[in-house]
């Protein structure tokens, strides 16, 4: 699994969530747009540490099925009451990061090399929200078969990636 603090990005900087009304809902909506599949867990009280520099997010309050944080009910950017031992972690597996990132001492962005079986990902487009759909599975990659292929279909891969 991948785990770490969750720190978002708003404004030019870089800051971490107060874990007020902080919950697995608002877990799997961060595994979500890092693209990062699996179980999501959250964990509180700066359990991967206490980040430092801004506390821009609390009392997030998603429903889970949002595709980002900006979606759910939160406070306004800024507007908290938290400190540092309040910042809110997940846990998620990995596949690739976006505007969030998750830290476990200082921060830094991290990728891991190993893909969890049924990730999805777009190939041979004109751009990265289009192209042949392939998905990786017992160590390598191949296509899908578009024998009853739907937008429903579509719209799960496009979830599934990130877009809306």
């Amino acid at each position: 699994s991948f785990e770490g603090r969750v720190e978002v990005y708003h404004d030019g900087k870089w800051g971490t969530i107060c874990d007020d009304q902080w919950d697995d809902r608002d877990a799997e909506v961060v595994c979500r747009q890092l693209g990062l599949s699996g179980t999501p867990k959250a964990l509180s009280w700066a359990h991967y540490g206490q980040g430092s520099g801004p506390i821009l997010l609390d009392e997030v309050q998603c429903s889970g099925n949002e595709l980002s944080l900006d979606q759910c009910k939160k406070s306004d950017w800024g507007q908290q009451n938290c400190d540092h031992i309040e910042d809110a972690g997940v846990s998620c597996d990995p596949f690739t990061g976006t505007d969030v990132q998750l830290c476990q001492s200082d921060c830094c962005p991290f990728l891991l090399p190993s893909l969890p079986e049924g990730t999805v990902r777009l190939a041979g487009g004109r751009s990265p929200s289009e192209g042949r759909v392939e998905v990786y599975y017992n160590g390598d990659w191949g296509t899908v078969c578009d024998d009853g292929w739907t937008d429903l279909g579509a719209q799960v891969v496009c979830r599934q990636l990130g877009f809306r």
